[in-house]
């Protein structure tokens, strides 16, 4: 049962193979395989018998088969059974020779399936094979490919049948003629070699270990003759290739006198073959298989051409490569392993030929002779071991080679070298130090990848030298006693500073392996070493490369590392001492980056440490020592000024250390001699290294000053700074300078009661001939300095006794200093410098005039307020600090100055200067003033003394200018400001006599309000303001209350918003305290505001103007009402605005609500122009006063606040409203507003606005775009049903789009019904009194106001709740008396409205139906207009009431009311034809009785129009057909007929409309066949059917009613009408109606 299965299953799935997918021909395939799997005897079978039965199957299809096999062979080979393989192996073996050409996939495809079956049933295999390999006769190429495939899977049972193989195909090889099959023949003879050497290499474990290489010797050479004579020479590059590639494994196989004897033309015939191919990968091979084999058998050949191969080979190493391909490296590796053979038979002759090689100006060849020479050194270590001098020596040139890829590639040799103890031999640190070159270059800039992704900066140079030379220093240990100490040398050298990272990792590496070996290994013997760095110089070099730690891969901490290490070698007192100190250093470094250090703290780290370090060796010859060593090494540091001015501070610490004054002037002097004094840095390093040394030095420092500027530099000046002429005058500043600088480090760093006595007369006599410079460098040297000796000479204890004649000249130079600063950035700290300068200079005798401290505090305020934010902080890092200290300088100094008047005026003076900075419309400045303002205060009220009851006249000015701050957008600005005004209020109360510790509770609440200026949130923050105006409003003394109001009131324009917003509060807030004595002022109070709200442009100020409007109108509501209506239309915002704040009281809306109905409804709603009346184009304007009210309306309704007053005016504004949209749809403003409108917005918003009827849903009542003038009618309307509470209501409009129909023109009446359904909905109880109001309008002279309340009304009968309200019968009274109104539009609404009781109150329908339906029909003959829009609502509104109505009242109207609509079936207009559809199939459900006589005749008229409507385009009327047929076909009477229907036609199915046809037709013929040529008739109308579907299904309904009738009702067709007709449609342009036609016609046989 199993097999017969398998093979259907198999047989099935064959017969799909030839698939012409793809994708399917695999998928067969795999499905085949998983078969297999489960049953691989039976598939394989059922392939095979396909095969054999299919024997014109392509070969595209019988490979993959094949392949399937092959696939299931090789999992399953163990579960064979023996005659599945034998038949197996007969079909693989017929498929694989049935065609004679060569490697083609079919034939490879059967070779595979006998390989898979040979690794088990390898006799029988072979027995079929070797059937088809007869002696005297050329096999066919692939047997010959199986064959090799099968030696090499399977070694150890194929060698056996090599002997004979190989003697039957010896003959053969002079019969082949074909390239191609000489190539078959190589690749077999190749294989078969690789296999014998296989089972001789593997002898152990083979079946015969009797097999001895002769056995193949002499069959082996036969074949080597032909190859190697005959077809080596041949033109086909292909089977050249083929032939060296077989003769490398046979080489091994060949006798060893065979092999000697052949080598002179075998190694010139291969290597000529380097110059006809470009790939070398097999020639390299086989090369290396020959030159093993003749190795092997100790050739005396190799010794003559080894020139020739040398030559060949190294031109294959230097070869350009185009591409990393694994084929041209692994190419690269069998030459490379060419030279190994060479190496081991002959390295004198190959170091002979390749060290020569590298003095050559080819780059390709100076690298590749150095890959050589690396590669042998560590594949023929033993025979390279006594060269090793003669390759050193060899070195020397291509280590002054600058190629990169030489370079690279002789690091390379060096790390061989390294690893084989070459660099042990002498001259071997010639190879170091090369390597410590390399790392020493300089650093590389992060690249791109390369081309073939790899990482160019890790293979750089650099970054291959420090690798190497971490490699060898940490894992060579022969290389430990080469590299130490030799590698300390590099320590010191500039030029190898790149490589101190390296260098000293490397080092901490070998000398703690010293340290394991013991104290005389480690330290270090100078003397026998004297290129080695002393230990002063290695500690200089080590600690100032520190002062910058992570320069060069982290130099600092390396550096470090090392020098702790090396203590033993540097002091014996050092080590304990660096055990403590050394790791918290290396920890601080550790927890910073590059990014957080402070390198001003690290440099201090570094500093103490030495001068710790200095103090523990306490040796002054020591000391000395180091310093005389530290001066020696400052010309290396010319181009690294960082570390430069850190040595130079190392030369003070350690001259502050030393007790030999002698040594110390000497090396000042020397030091001043041999300055750089061009170099800035420089300058503050020798300044820094003088006043470290001064602080212990004092004399000897200043001393050596003054003798340098005695000196023969400066003798022939008339004053101490005159200079040489052959001086330049910039380097005559930078001298200047940097000796100025030097006295200024003196002063601050000597001993304070050493100084004073020095200042004039050593020290500031050199400044003060200065001043005069313009050279910007020596004026910040000067200041700086000046700085210094001012702080110095306050400090000293004898300060306040010393009189500074100099001082006002002094503090005058400092501002022209300041002045001359630029405006608009902080670039160097001379502000900062002067201002503590004259800070200092303020407490010296004598005192300030008064003018000069006006000039001072001005100078110095514009220096610092006027600067940009960036000088904050912005523009780098160094910026923010050097502001910060700036404004510190700034406070310092204006409250020394303040200290020195300490009266209100004082206070008032500073205030004035002040004063503009806090008003300033930039955030910045303003924030700078109320910090230094809240500083003054705060000084001010620390020192009050209150000697006699005083007014403080200009309280309430200062509290205007800082109260309305309290809500600045800085919070430190707004905190700042509560201060301000908390201390001007416990100013004011000392000044009453109150005592310096009283607290004042109303004052103290200051305090507390101040905690919530934190939180930026609006409504704390102001609540927080208006708490703060209460405080001011009951501490202000009354006189000083017009001031603050003035102050404040100026404040509404500022350009901080939120200050502006405060300054509304604040004003509010004191309105509401004592706004009952502004009676006379409320009107200009209101032209205030408005005023101040036009300059304004900021929203947030209008909340607190309406309060302020609000608060007046409370008081005077008919003047404030009367104003605002009176503002010119549209309304600007803040106008709007106001109009909304009256309505924040019921009583105060209820009054400005009744005012403003009764001005909408004074005057008319729109004038017609007299175009109009001549009936041209429809020319409305709306008139001003409603226009304005409505306005006004809507802003009020608007106020969430009015919803109260809107409740009890509900009805009145509702109708109005209503009203006063309809009469604003199609209406235009007048051309003065028009005209103003395009002035004042743009084109998109004039669009939009110029719509009297815009739509505007109200979702946040705070909008800040108001609706004009024109937009309001529809907003006003939104915002009372959103102030009722009639959300849901204005929602659902809302989602039904019904506030943008309803002010449309086209959409308006639904949109009114959109409203009336939603307020029956969700609100209902307010109907009555609405529709009472509304149903006042009936007569009114506006047919758009009858319209818009008729269609209210209308859809109110929708809805039940008519009924539960008993609007019923007055609703259904007021509609039917409007069906003669004149208006088109009322009589089809009130249809509408009649036919909505279907809906809403289908139970009263059957007792209103004969006036309903009398409506009806009369509405279905109202007008001559053919498609009338009265005539569709009548069809609409009787399909809805049909079933409710007695049949009797419908019986009276039934056959009038089917003979009206049948002509609109057809119609051109979709909804008529869709209604009148769908009513035909209402009347056939609402038809009982005997009424169903008379509709048959009707039913069976239409029922083509139905079926063929079923293909009209438009899918509403296709629905109507579906249920208009579902109602008819019940009156047919046909069971069958009906069932196709009501499977066919239920609604959401599709319609397989062919085969729905076919079923109907073959019914109707069946049943109804005398119905055959009324309905073929019929069809003929739709022949000519505007409609491409409808037309084609009509000659298809033909078709179909004639194959289903029979053959004797030809004679109720007209066949010549018909047959013409088809005709006609056979030339129709759409192709499917030509195919229906040529359809039909073909079937009209059947009469024939």
């Amino acid at each position: 049962m199993t097999r017969p299965y398998i093979k259907r299953l198999s047989f099935t799935l064959l017969d799909s193979i030839t698939d012409k997918d793809p994708m399917v021909q695999e998928q067969v395939c795999s499905a085949l395989c998983s078969l297999g799997d489960a049953q691989p005897d039976e598939t394989l079978h059922a392939c095979e018998e396909y095969l054999r039965q299919h024997d014109k199957l392509a070969h595209p299809y019988r490979t993959k088969i094949l392949r399937a096999m092959e696939t299931v062979l090789s999992s399953h080979i163990h579960d064979l059974d023996k005659d599945t393989a034998g038949a197996v192996i007969l079909l693989a073996t017929s498929e694989m020779t049935r065609t004679k050409e060569l490697d083609c996939d079919w034939q490879q495809a059967a070779g595979s399936v006998l390989v898979a079956v040979g690794k088990r049933f390898t006799n029988q295999v072979m027995e079929e094979v070797l059937s088809r390999f007869q002696p005297g006769m050329l096999p066919h190429s692939s047997v010959l490919h199986t064959l090799a495939n099968l030696s090499v899977s399977n070694a150890f049972d194929m060698v056996p049948f090599l002997p004979s193989i190989l003697s039957t195909m010896l003959p053969m090889l002079s019969m082949a003629k074909q390239d191609a099959l000489k190539v078959v023949f190589c690749g077999a003879l190749q294989h078969f070699s690789e296999s014998i050497l296989e089972y001789l290499a593997n002898l152990d474990q083979a079946p015969d270990p009797t097999v001895r290489k002769d056995t193949f010797g002499a069959d082996i050479f036969g074949a080597y003759d032909v190859l190697f004579h005959h077809w080596l020479q041949s033109r086909d590059a292909k089977l050249r290739l083929a032939v060296v590639a077989a003769l490398g494994p046979m080489s091994h196989l060949l006798p060893s006198e065979r092999l000697e004897e052949q080598l002179p033309k075998l190694l010139p015939a291969v290597l000529g073959l380097y110059k006809k191919h470009a790939e070398a990968f097999q020639i390299s091979k086989s090369l290396g298989q020959i030159l093993e084999a003749a190795v092997n058998v100790s050739s005396r050949t190799l010794e003559v051409q080894l020139d020739a191969l040398l030559v060949a080979l190294h031109a294959q190493i230097c070869v350009p490569v185009e591409s990393s391909s694994p084929l041209v490296m692994n190419s690269q590796k069998e030459v490379l392993r060419c030279f190994t053979v060479l190496a081991c038979c002959s390295p004198d002759r190959l170091l002979a030929f390749l060290l020569p090689r590298l003095d050559t100006s080819n780059e390709r060849l100076r690298v590749g002779t150095l890959q050589i020479l690396r590669h042998i050194i560590n594949s023929a270590a033993a025979q390279m071991e006594a060269k090793q001098p003669f390759i050193l020596s060899s070195m020397r040139l291509p280590l002054l080679d600058t190629n990169d890829k030489v370079k690279r590639a002789v690091v390379q040799v060096i790390s061989a070298m390294a690893h084989h103890g070459y660099l042990e031999q002498p001259g071997g640190e010639v190879m170091v130090e090369y390597i410590v070159q390399q790392c020493a270059l300089p650093a590389e800039e992060p690249e791109k990848p390369g081309p073939d992704g790899e990482d160019l900066a890790a293979d750089s140079v650099r970054a291959v030298s420090i690798r190497t030379l971490y490699l060898v220093s940490t894992t060579v240990d022969r290389m430990n006693s080469v590299l130490w100490p030799y590698l300390l040398e590099f320590l010191t050298p500039v030029r190898f500073t790149a490589a101190l990272t390296p260098l000293c990792r490397s080092l901490v590496h070998l000398a703690l392996k010293r340290q394991e070996a013991g104290a005389d290994d480690f330290l270090i013997q100078y003397n026998a070493n004297a290129n080695l760095p002393s230990p002063f110089a290695m500690t200089t070099r080590l600690l100032v490369v520190s002062s910058n730690p992570y320069l060069g891969d982290g130099r600092g901490a390396a550096s470090l590392r090392l020098l702790k290490v090396m203590h033993q070698n540097i002091h014996p007192f050092l080590g304990q001492r660096w055990e403590t100190t050394m790791p918290m250093l290396l920890e601080y470094l550790d927890e910073h980056t590059e990014e957080s250090l402070s390198l001003k703290e690290w440099e201090e780290k570094l500093l103490m440490f030495l001068r710790d370090t200095l103090a523990v060796v306490s040796d002054n010859i020591w000391i000395c020592q180091l310093s005389q060593e530290m001066c020696k090494q400052l010309p290396s540091y010319s181009g690294t000024p960082q570390e430069k001015n850190f040595l130079y501070k190392c030369i003070g610490t350690t001259l502050g250390a030393a007790s030999s004054k002698e040594v110390v002037r000497k090396h000042l002097r020397e030091l001043l001699e041999t300055a750089r004094y061009q170099e800035e840095a420089e300058q503050e390093g020798l300044a820094c290294c003088f006043g470290i040394c001064a602080i212990t030095h004092l004399e000897d420092t200043l001393a050596q000053l003054e003798d340098f500027v005695r000196s023969d530099v400066f003798r022939k000046s008339t004053g101490i700074f005159s200079i040489f002429k052959d001086r330049s005058e910039h380097e005559v500043e930078r001298m200047k300078s940097c000796l100025i600088l030097c006295y200024g480090h003196v002063a601050a760093q000597a001993p304070r009661e050493l100084v004073l006595a020095r200042v004039e007369s050593d020290i500031l006599r050199s400044m003060f001939q200065c001043f005069n410079t313009k050279d910007p460098a020596l004026k910040l040297c000067l200041v700086q300095s000046l700085c210094m000796v001012s702080q110095a000479m306050c400090s000293s204890a004898q300060a306040s006794s010393f009189h500074f004649l100099r001082k006002t000249e002094l503090v005058t130079q400092m501002m022209e200093f300041i002045r001359a600063e630029p405006p608009d950035c902080l670039r160097t700290p001379i502000r900062k410098k002067a201002m503590l300068a004259c800070t200092y200079l303020v407490n010296l005798e004598p005192a300030l005039e008064e003018q000069t401290q006006a000039d001072v505090v001005h100078s110095c305020l514009h220096s610092v307020m006027a600067l940009p934010p960036e000088a904050e902080g912005g523009d780098g890092v160094g910026r923010e600090p050097l502001y910060l200290d700036t404004v510190c300088a700034l406070e310092d100094l204006l409250t020394r100055l303040l200290r020195q008047n300490m009266t209100p005026q004082g206070l008032q003076i500073m205030v004035e200067h002040l004063s503009p900075w806090i008003k300033s419309p930039r955030g910045h400045e303003r924030a700078r003033a109320l910090g230094l303002g809240a500083c003054l205060l705060e000084f001010f009220q620390e020192h009050l003394l209150v000697s006699t009851l005083v007014p403080f006249h200009n309280l309430g000015l200062l509290v205007g200018l800082f109260a309305p701050r309290c809500a600045d957008t800085w919070t430190t600005t707004r905190q700042k400001a509560v201060g301000c005004v908390y201390s001007l209020l416990y100013l004011q109360l000392g000044y009453e006599g109150f005592s310096r510790d009283h607290r004042d509770d109303v004052a103290e609440r200051l305090l507390t309000l101040q905690d919530g200026l934190v939180n930026a949130d609006p409504t704390i923050l102001f609540h927080t303001c208006h708490s703060i105006a209460q405080v001011i409003a009951k501490r202000l003394p009354s006189d000083q209350l017009i001031s603050l109001l003035l102050t404040v009131f100026e404040s509404l324009g500022d350009p901080d918003k939120n200050c502006s917003r405060a300054a509304t509060v604040m004003i509010n807030c004191l309105l509401k305290e004592r706004g009952n004595v502004l009676l006379e002022k409320v009107p200009e109070i209101v032209s205030v505001l408005r005023a101040k709200l036009r300059d304004t442009q900021e929203e947030h100020v209008l909340p607190a103007a309406q309060h302020s409007v609000y608060l007046l109108a409370s008081q005077h509501c008919e003047a404030v009402v009367s104003s605002l209506l009176g503002s010119p239309l549209p309304f600007d915002s803040h106008t709007c605005a106001l109009w909304r704040a009256l309505a924040v009281e019921p009583g105060l809306t209820a009054q400005v609500l009744e005012l403003l109905l009764e001005k909408m409804s004074k005057d008319v709603p729109f004038k017609e122009s007299r175009a109009f009346l001549l009936g041209s184009t429809a020319d409305r304007v709306a008139t001003l006063l409603p226009l304005a009210a409505t306005c006004a309306l809507y802003e009020v309704l608007s106020a969430p606040s009015s919803g109260t007053v809107v409740l009890e005016l509900y009805p009145q504004l509702f109708a109005a409203l209503l009203l006063r949209v309809s009469c604003t749809v199609g209406v235009q403003l007048p051309r003065n507003l028009q005209a103003k409108e395009r002035r004042s917005t743009s084109p998109a918003r004039a669009a939009r606005n110029l719509d009297p009827c815009r739509e505007g849903y109200p979702q946040q009542m705070g909008h800040q775009i108001p609706p004009y003038t024109n937009s309001s009618a529809v907003d006003a309307l939104q915002a009372l049903l959103l102030r009722s509470g009639s959300q849901d209501m204005l929602r659902c409009v809302e989602l039904e789009r019904g506030w943008e129909l309803l002010k449309t023109s086209a959409g308006h009446e639904d949109g009114v019904a959109q409203l009336a359904s939603s307020m029956a909905k969700y609100a209902g109880p307010r109907l009555p009194p609405v529709t009472k109001a509304l149903a006042c309008t009936q007569n009114s002279v506006y047919e758009i106001q009858r319209v818009t309340s008729t269609a209210f009304l209308a859809e109110l009968l929708s809805s039940n709740v008519v009924n539960d309200l008993m609007l019923l019968e007055p609703l259904l009274d007021n509609l039917t008396a409007r069906l003669k109104d004149s208006s088109a539009s009322v009589r089809r609404l009130v249809l509408r409205g009649l036919a909505n009781m279907a809906s809403g109150s289908p139970d009263k329908v059957r007792a209103h139906g004969p006036q309903l339906l009398t409506a009806m029909v009369s509405g279905l003959d109202d007008g001559d207009e053919p498609h009338s829009p009265v005539a569709l609502e009548a069809m609409v509104g009787l399909s809805r009431l049909l079933d409710l109505v007695e049949p009797w009242d419908l019986r009276l109207v039934l056959l009038h009311t089917t003979i009206r609509i049948r002509p609109f079936f057809d119609s051109e207009k979709v909804e008529f034809r869709t209604a009148s559809i769908r009513l035909f199939g209402h009347l056939n459900k609402a038809c009982h009785g005997d009424c169903e006589d008379v509709f048959l005749e009707q039913v069976v008229g239409g029922l083509v129009p139905l079926l063929l409507h079923l293909r009209d385009p438009q899918v509403p009327v296709a629905s109507a057909c579906k249920f208009a047929l579902c109602m008819c076909v019940p009156h047919l009477e046909c069971a069958e007929l009906a069932a196709a229907f009501y499977k066919y036609l239920q609604e959401g199915r599709s319609v397989h409309f062919g085969e729905f046809l076919n079923s109907t037709c073959k019914h109707l013929m069946h049943h109804f066949p005398d119905l055959l040529g009324r309905l073929v008739s019929t069809n003929l109308f739709y022949f000519k059917s505007s409609w491409d579907d409808v037309r084609a299904a009509a000659p298809m309904f033909t078709g179909f009613l004639v194959l289903h009738a029979e053959p004797e009702q030809k004679t109720q067709v007209d066949l010549e009408q018909l047959i013409v007709a088809l005709q006609l449609l056979l030339k129709d342009p759409v192709p499917g109606v030509r195919e229906k036609a040529a359809e039909t016609l073909g079937r009209l046989v059947k009469f024939a």
